[in-house]
């Protein structure tokens, strides 16, 4: 069949080919109708968007405010990073994970996690490569693969015992899919602690993933925005596996751990060849992050680690709180072992709404905004996401009036 041409001159973003075929954004309806109610003068508690509310600790501001006052940090910089901010990174990975990486070749600076992940995807990919995404997922990690021309092959996240993920089912999946997929996939994309499920990587994994990827000629990407945000083992990093730098690489971020989500700062550390080929292809679309900030976002990482304890340690009672509150409403909603979120399947008289229709209850009935888990793809079809991202006062207020809501309206 002829494919049909597109109109011109274009009446609508799905007009052009790469925008008309990413799925539809199932957050859309709920945001909008959250602005009206909003703007209506509705008191609406905002769970939905992980969009941190603690501010930067002090310091790392002073920082920011004492060089943006000199004119010579105005001018461009660079797209990979300053040096100093690299050798930050390297001394972090040094000091945490006991893992050396080459500030000069094993580290580039990006606009964020989420751009990095893009570009790099960009920079990886050719049309109709096929990448691994374990789901629920974290949009950009499906989106970036589309955006770039690939296919996603999804693997359904397992639970296993003690908020850890069910570790060999994954990886025997991704056996399989290397098996009998076609094209043979070129690339595994993980995330642990993973958003949205709050799953941690359970002891040995990542070696595991490792020996896997290597035998099946898999490029490894490990997602690790939540490495703080452990609230009982510590989530290990992929770099400290041997032998894991000769095929992935991971990502970090300053937005949850230093609460600097506006400030827009992310690292890509590991195999030399991935992190040259996303240094490539950011020269030629970014001039790099304002120079204050990085140098900055190096004094963090090298300051005191004080704050990053203080943080995790507000996310972990906020969820106990949320938690605490919701099952006392008769919605029994399991302790998360990680992240900033707590993730839930739909109460059983209301699962056949679907994710989207029970988020839009909330909102409507309780006044309370949640992410509907399709938006983290099928497998989170039949749960909803919190953000912890109000104080605990505010989320035993969003548990009670939930509560109201599931006590007196029927589901259907």
């Amino acid at each position: 069949m002829t494919a049909q041409p597109s109109p011109w001159p274009p009446t609508s973003s799905a007009d052009f080919p790469r925008i008309g075929s990413l799925p539809a954004y199932v957050f859309a309806a709920i945001n909008a109708e959250k602005m009206e109610r909003i703007a209506a003068g509705e008191d609406v508690i905002d769970l939905g968007m992980g969009n941190p509310d603690l501010g930067t600790p002090g310091h790392i501001v002073d920082e920011l405010v004492e060089h943006a006052r000199k004119p010579k940090h105005h001018r461009y910089s660079a797209s990979r990073g300053i040096y100093g901010l690299r050798e930050g990174m390297a001394e972090h990975y040094a000091r945490r994970y006991g893992v050396t990486v080459d500030p000069e070749t094993e580290v580039v600076v990006t606009i964020g996690a989420k751009e990095g992940i893009a570009h790099l995807m960009l920079a990886l990919l050719g049309d109709g490569d096929t990448v691994i995404v374990p789901s629920p997922a974290y949009p950009i990690h499906r989106y970036s693969v589309l955006f770039a021309g690939g296919r996603v092959h999804g693997l359904p996240l397992v639970a296993g015992a003690d908020g850890f993920v069910d570790g060999d089912a994954l990886l025997a999946g991704v056996e399989e899919a290397c098996r009998t997929v076609s094209p043979a996939p070129k690339l595994l994309v993980l995330s642990f602690p993973n958003n949205p499920t709050t799953l941690q990587a359970p002891p040995g994994f990542f070696e595991k993933a490792v020996e896997v990827c290597r035998r099946n000629r898999l490029l490894l990407v490990h997602d690790f925005a939540y490495a703080d945000f452990g609230f009982g083992a510590e989530p290990p990093s992929l770099l400290a596996v041997p032998g894991a730098r000769e095929i992935g690489v991971e990502f970090f971020s300053m937005s949850k751990s230093y609460c600097m989500a506006g400030w827009r700062v992310g690292f890509c550390v590991g195999n030399p060849a991935m992190v040259g080929a996303l240094t490539r292809i950011k020269s030629y679309l970014d001039y790099g992050i304002f120079e204050p900030i990085q140098i900055a976002a190096a004094h963090a990482l090298r300051a005191g680690q004080e704050c990053v304890a203080e943080t995790r340690e507000v996310y972990r009672r906020r969820a106990d709180a949320l938690v605490a509150g919701l099952n006392a409403a008769g919605w029994p909603v399991p302790v998360p072992a990680a992240t900033m979120f707590v993730w839930s399947p739909i109460p059983n008289a209301f699962r056949e709404m679907g994710s989207i229709e029970f988020a839009r209850l909330l909102l409507r009935e309780a006044g309370v905004v949640v992410s509907p888990g399709l938006g983290f793809g099928p497998e989170g079809e039949g749960h909803v996401r919190f953000a912890l991202i109000e104080p605990e006062s505010r989320l035993a207020q969003a548990a009670e009036r939930i509560g109201a809501v599931l006590g007196r309206v029927p589901p259907g």
